[in-house]
């Protein structure tokens, strides 16, 4: 029995998908590639500002750079004034260099290099301090100006979570900014949680919140708090995920490779995006008072967010190209022109899961409908596929379920793999075997035309 998960249906996909550009770019390149809808982008950044406008919240929105390297999605916010986030002096230098300011960048990440912190500190970006000796270094720093810095907040829920300043440290930290003068311009609070839950990202924010009061008593400015990521997207419909979860097992993988439903993204989230958002700002922290946004305008508290994957939900897929089929019992292996390096879920030990689609080649003049593989035989019904990638590793799988493909894929036919632009085409990419890393291509569809150009980069 063949497992599927089909996506959430995208209209501009199809017609993409129909249009016949992607064979086009396919065989320009010569290998796999990415496209990006940066016009997605946008409708999503929107959406997250709607949230906290409903809400009465004043607020800012960072998109996570560490999410996609394209610039296409920096110049968005560079052309909206929304702030970005980074989290190394190359991702600083990107953001710079697509027309982002200074001051509208946030520097995250843990125990930050020297020129991080003095290019930050130089460009008045607001800077995340995460530990004691971090905030000495920034103090050390000869800036021209009061550094701006939250002090992050190691979150008690997550006792394991290797980021931030606990409850000692943190008073600590409040006295020695209040003792720093000019030189540093404390402005509130931030914490990095994993996972998705709504009700821990409240709970914190509220404590949060709490925290900027204190550190007013000390005379500090504290009128800010940083919430992170963390907003989950919703890549399929909720009964196609419950039947997947149900079902799959060992025998729908290559090799009967074994996963956990913990090993897997939540694929299908009954609220994400903005929602997620909308639903953390609804909340009431500790479980009773008032919500979260009736505290935040209470205490005059901004509300930051730093969306990454949320913020790039159907903005991009990847393409692929089969360079062979080989047939196996009861199923097949389906090799295309690219790496697992491409499908960045497998750096989790994990699986890219929403279903490719299978786009049948476009047959060269005089050449048959079948290509240039021969006639079609026994292809014509469903067919239980993995998809391998061309090195020569065995464990180089894009995807190790059978998926179930309409027919036989033939050499020639494109696999798009959907809505991929959040962490999956690059967190994980190298040019192994000396294979070029697939070029970005942005799309634009006015004017009931699709053009495209290449995704730039500023030199180096």
């Amino acid at each position: 029995m063949a497992l599927t998960l089909p996506p959430h249906p995208d209209p501009l996909a199809g017609r993409i998908h129909r249009d016949g550009l992607l064979h086009d770019l396919s065989y320009a390149f010569g290998g796999p590639f990415h496209y990006l809808l940066p016009e997605r982008f946008d409708a999503n950044l929107a959406a997250f500002r709607a949230a906290l406008a409903e809400a009465g919240v004043e607020g800012r929105v960072y998109y996570a750079k560490k999410a996609n390297k394209a610039a296409v999605f920096a110049e968005r916010c560079a052309g909206t004034g929304a702030g970005v986030d980074v989290a190394s002096h190359g991702e600083l230098r990107e953001a710079l260099g697509h027309g982002v300011r200074g001051e509208d960048l946030v520097v995250t990440g843990p125990a930050k290099a020297d020129r991080l912190l003095r290019t930050a500190a130089l460009q008045g970006s607001l800077i995340a301090v995460d530990s004691p000796d971090e905030l000495e270094r920034v103090l050390e720093l000869d800036a021209p100006r009061p550094v701006r810095v939250l002090l992050r907040r190691h979150p008690p829920a997550q006792p394991r979570s290797r980021f931030g300043l606990d409850g000692e440290q943190l008073d600590a930290a409040l006295l020695r900014c209040a003792a720093a003068g000019d030189r540093l311009r404390m402005e509130g609070f931030s914490f990095h949680l994993s996972g998705y839950e709504v009700r821990p990202r409240a709970d914190l924010a509220g404590e949060l919140v709490d925290l900027c009061r204190r550190a007013r008593a000390l005379g500090l400015r504290a009128d800010r708090i940083s919430i992170g990521g963390g907003f989950a997207v919703d890549y399929t419909a909720a009964g196609h995920w419950a039947a997947f979860l149900a079902e799959q097992g060992p025998g729908h993988y290559h090799a009967d490779r074994s996963f956990t439903p913990g090993d897997f993204y939540p694929y299908h989230s009954p609220v994400a995006g903005a929602d997620a958002l909308r639903a953390v700002l609804a909340a009431r922290p500790g479980g009773a008072g008032a919500t979260l946004a009736e505290r935040l305008r209470e205490a005059g508290v901004a509300l930051l967010l730093e969306p990454g994957r949320a913020l790039l939900d159907r903005a991009g897929s990847s393409v692929f190209r089969v360079q062979g089929v080989k047939d196996r019992a009861g199923y097949g292996i389906v090799t295309v022109d690219g790496t697992s390096l491409s499908l960045s879920e497998q750096w989790f030990n994990s699986e890219y899961l929403p279903d490719p689609a299978l786009l049948p080649a476009e047959p060269a003049d005089g050449e048959s409908p079948a290509g240039p593989t021969g006639p079609p035989t026994t292809d014509d019904g469903p067919y239980r596929a993995c998809v391998g990638g061309a090195s020569c590793l065995d464990s180089d799988l894009l995807s190790w379920r059978k998926i179930a493909f309409p027919r036989r894929p033939r050499i020639g036919d494109l696999l798009v793999y959907p809505n991929t632009a959040g962490y999956q085409m690059d967190s994980n990419e190298s040019p192994f075997h000396d294979l070029p890393l697939p070029p970005k291509v942005v799309l634009h569809g006015r004017g009931g035309r699709l053009r495209w150009r290449l995704d730039q980069r500023p030199a180096v």
